[in-house]
């Protein structure tokens, strides 16, 4: 049978909480504003799914542009260009702090 090449693909790792961040998510991440020229860092959380970017961003340091609906519009320097993201703020954390 032919390997899955989905979204999760080879995430068993990146995506893994450990044992004490188990469980529901502290409302302070959730309700979270960021501000526009804020640095933030996408940090995604496995066990919410929507607004979820993809595995290669994890880790990676953007700038909030602006907002769309509760989704926060970021952009990621990648390579020699800027991507932008539209990213949930459960998969975001302040940059530095």
């Amino acid at each position: 049978m032919p390997q899955s090449k989905g979204p999760r693909h080879k995430t068993r790792k990146v995506f893994r909480k450990h044992p004490r961040e188990r469980g529901k998510l502290k409302l302070s991440r959730i309700l979270r504003q960021y501000a526009v020229g804020e640095k933030v860092v996408i940090k995604v959380d496995p066990a919410i799914h929507k607004g979820m970017p993809h595995r290669r961003y994890h880790g990676r340091v953007g700038v909030v542009v602006g907002k769309r609906g509760r989704a926060y519009i970021v952009e990621v320097p990648v390579g020699g260009e800027v991507r932008t993201l539209f990213v949930m703020p459960e998969h975001l954390v302040p940059h530095g702090g």
